[in-house]
């Protein structure tokens, strides 16, 4: 095990990707321990992406991706800015609204980031609101891309941990509406403060019905993902499938063939998204059956039993590891890495996969807003060219609210498990 981490960790220092330090450390453990297996390191990177329900990843990111060329954004914000834009610091509840809403439509934190901020990051300054406010809502209010289904972090974490897709979809729903609501207060609190602008926006009955009929399609599309999984209409790889179809048809209608157009670069970037991914989840199964092979979790069981913890205290110490381990590491590669090791110890504690999954995406969403790896700070970074540090001190009031659902949902599962096991049982 010495060798196996102390390689890893060499690798990670010298800047090789978390994909091939994995392998790497791996096949280093091999040659040293069982030379005459180290072919077992090919047959495991096949048999680690050898799972159909990998195969809705490139579909869900390249349905984000149709989203964002289909006109679809401008629309959900017009629908959120006719709900709360006329209340105090309206610009910045809509950001978080808009981020509801949208992270029921990509699935990934970091296609909100970039399509919810280079619309109002942009509008939210011209209007008289500090671009660190404006970059740093942006940034933390994409967080619930990864919470609210469909969520792509969760469909790893699935895999990884062999969990129900559908259920892991449905514990997300809770915690997600938790974080933005709490998110509102914390903009409205502060544009109280620092008496940011209203938007003149009409509250009629008129521009209700007008606002219904250009977006009652795109936000119906959430609850169409979801439901077709839960109920088991369709798979979740055909569900992508079919939600990528739909955000076509819906784009066509919207800004007519030229969501064609950008159809074979969204392809493209969806193919690229999604290989890095699978060369983690590849690698990272050579690594966790290493880990297998020398009884860590299994040792790691043993130990926690031995301190006396108990569920509650051990998921507790978990989120707070969650955070930490975000803060250094990506997204999937943490869940792939934490999932093999911790899972068990809580399995053996009575903590449900569902519980543990949505806790341990819920954390890693936080370090996706934090430095110095943070991927949505990188995005808002291209898009609003300022440091990351001074996004990140923009966003830190709002995912303080992402820190205490966090803490809430360790603490009372039921937040996580009422709705998976109301529409599909215990």
């Amino acid at each position: 095990m010495l060798i196996l981490f102390a390689t890893l960790g060499i690798l990670l220092v010298c800047g090789v990707p978390i994909a091939y330090s994995l392998g790497l450390a791996s096949l280093a453990y091999f040659l040293i321990e069982a030379p005459a297996a180290t072919g077992f390191v090919v047959q495991r990177f096949f048999s680690g992406i050898n799972n159909y329900p990998l195969v809705s990843l490139p579909f869900f990111i390249l349905m984000g991706l149709v989203m964002n060329s289909g006109g679809i954004t401008r629309r959900l914000l017009d629908l959120s800015m006719f709900f709360v834009g006329r209340l105090k610091g309206g610009l910045g509840l809509v950001n978080v609204v808009g981020s509801m809403i949208f992270g029921g439509i990509s699935g990934s934190s970091a296609s909100d980031t970039a399509s919810i901020g280079s619309v109002l990051i942009p509008e939210m300054e011209k209007r008289g609101y500090p671009k660190s406010f404006a970059a740093g809502i942006t940034v933390a209010s994409s967080t619930m891309g990864m919470i609210i289904p469909p969520s792509v972090p969760m469909i790893i974490y699935a895999v990884a941990a062999e969990e129900s897709i559908g259920r892991l979809f449905l514990g997300g729903i809770i915690p997600g509406i938790m974080v933005g609501l709490l998110q509102l207060i914390v903009v409205w609190l502060l544009a109280k403060k620092n008496d940011y602008p209203t938007e003149d926006v009409p509250f009629t009955l008129a521009e209700a019905g007008r606002q219904a009929r250009r977006s009652a399609a795109v936000a119906l599309m959430p609850i169409l993902i979801v439901g077709s999984v839960v109920f088991g209409f369709v798979t979740p790889t055909e569900t992508a499938g079919a939600a990528v179809v739909y955000g076509l048809i819906i784009g066509l209608f919207i800004v007519g063939f030229g969501v064609l157009k950008d159809l074979p670069g969204a392809m493209r970037h969806a193919i690229i998204m999604s290989a890095k991914i699978m060369m983690i989840i590849a690698f990272s199964q050579v690594f966790i059956t290493v880990l297998a092979l020398e009884r860590v979790p299994n040792q790691l069981a043993d130990f926690v039993s031995g301190l006396g913890l108990g569920p509650v205290a051990f998921m507790v110490l978990t989120a707070i590891l969650i955070l930490m381990a975000g803060t250094f590491i990506d997204v999937s590669p943490a869940i792939l890495l934490l999932t093999p090791v911790l899972l068990p110890v809580a399995e053996k504690l009575g903590v449900s996969g569902v519980h543990f999954g949505v806790v341990m995406v819920s954390g890693l969403a936080v370090g996706a807003c934090t430095p110095p790896v943070g991927n949505c700070l990188n995005v808002c970074a291209a898009i609003c060219r300022m440091p990351i540090g001074k996004i990140f001190v923009g966003a830190a009031p709002f995912l303080l609210a992402n820190v205490v659902v966090l803490i809430l949902i360790a603490i009372f599962p039921q937040l996580v498990l009422w709705i998976p096991d109301a529409v599909m049982g215990p």
